[in-house]
């Protein structure tokens, strides 16, 4: 049996590492992650994920775990944005309010697909122009929803948050590791 992460995020794999996972083959899929017509952030997540781990090419006994990071004001899905204009524009609507940071994780063993979401609830400061301009030229807002990512420069935006810090990052750890174990990888086992 391989354990298989269909993820090229490194913060995902050094999450995994914390629970002393180590992926014998990192294979991120390629699908369309564009939302449905009238989709809301929650189940768009959870469809991703589902999506992603059934796209992953893994032998029968193998183990595969996606993720699919979202970032929603309110019903509105806030996913990675295409160049620093769409960044900025991302940042400033986030700036002086709450949002919610939604992971869903799938792992897929054969057929079988376990799945959980973690929804953790954010406020970002307002930023001044100074520390947009900043933030934009560091280019870390690449590639992530919502443009940022708390475990970087970012963090010194986000004054308040309730719920998982590492579901926030990508991977939230306690859900990936009951998923783990339901699909018989217990990561709890002597090493």
């Amino acid at each position: 049996m391989r354990f298989i992460l269909g993820s090229a995020s490194p913060r995902r794999k050094e999450i995994l590492a914390q629970l002393g996972v180590l992926p014998d083959a990192i294979l991120p899929p390629d699908i369309d992650e564009d939302p449905k017509k009238a989709e809301l952030p929650r189940p768009y997540a959870a469809r991703l994920a589902r999506e992603k781990a059934m796209a992953v090419a893994a032998g029968p006994a193998d183990l595969v775990l996606c993720a699919d990071t979202t970032v929603a004001l309110g019903r509105r899905i806030l996913g990675k944005p295409a160049d620093a204009a769409e960044a900025a524009r991302f940042l400033t609507l986030l700036g002086g309010r709450r949002h919610e940071v939604i992971t869903a994780v799938a792992v897929r063993r054969g057929d079988r697909i376990w799945a959980r979401e973690s929804v953790s609830a954010v406020k970002m400061k307002r930023l001044s122009d100074d520390e947009l301009n900043a933030y934009l030229a560091s280019g870390e807002w690449q590639g992530k929803a919502g443009a940022y990512g708390i475990q970087g420069l970012a963090g010194a935006f986000i004054p308040w948050m309730q719920g998982s810090f590492t579901g926030i990052m990508g991977l939230p750890i306690a859900e990936t590791a009951t998923l783990l174990t339901a699909a018989g990888w217990p990561v709890w086992r002597a090493a």
